[in-house]
């Protein structure tokens, strides 16, 4: 008797200690896990609330989502010249690396305003943006992507700090719409 109680005593006294610190050892892995989501020091000029929020573009397919954000007004405007609403719209699963308006006033007006004229140029250059598969936060460390435009753009970086082709910034990343990932990046991308 004094046995079976002694060992069910230890047996208390083990699990009083293993529990805490089993659940100390998986409570970071679970908070890392938590932790995905929007990232990058841009992420703070998006909306805190409203459509326009990381929260309300999560609810919209890409391009009504971007239509939605003040910091991406000139990329709308592009994709709605370009007349590829309805193609980013219905797409399922793809990246767009989105330029934030700041990226576009980069370019000198009289080159930007002869490409929003032409159609073609324009539709090369935003589909180029675009990757018909989901590229997240853990994919951009030396990645490679083909483009809807049959280029391809690459990806480097650790932590929050990413670039696109070496030139571009991910100001924010991993942006959810209801249809893509969305990477807002501070400088417009070139076919090459």
């Amino acid at each position: 008797m004094n046995t079976s109680h002694l060992m069910r005593r230890v047996a208390a006294v083990a699990a009083a200690v293993v529990l805490p610190v089993s659940l100390g050892v998986l409570a970071p892995q679970a908070f890392a896990e938590n932790a995905d989501g929007p990232f990058g020091p841009g992420c703070a000029a998006v909306p805190a609330d409203g459509e326009g929020s990381l929260d309300g573009m999560a609810d919209d397919p890409v391009a009504t989502a971007a239509s939605n954000n003040p910091e991406l007004s000139t990329l709308v405007t592009a994709v709605k010249q370009a007349g590829l609403v309805d193609t980013l719209n219905n797409a399922q699963g793809i990246t767009v690396f989105a330029p934030t308006n700041d990226a576009f006033a980069k370019i000198p007006k009289a080159d930007l305003d002869k490409v929003l004229a032409d159609k073609a140029a324009l539709t090369k250059i935003l589909t180029y943006h675009v990757v018909g598969e989901k590229v997240d936060k853990a994919s951009l460390p030396d990645g490679s992507f083909k483009t809807l435009q049959g280029g391809t753009v690459t990806t480097d970086g650790s932590g929050e700090s990413f670039e696109v082709n070496g030139t571009a910034k991910i100001v924010c990343g991993d942006v959810p719409t209801s249809n893509a990932t969305v990477h807002i990046i501070d400088t417009v991308l070139m076919p090459k």
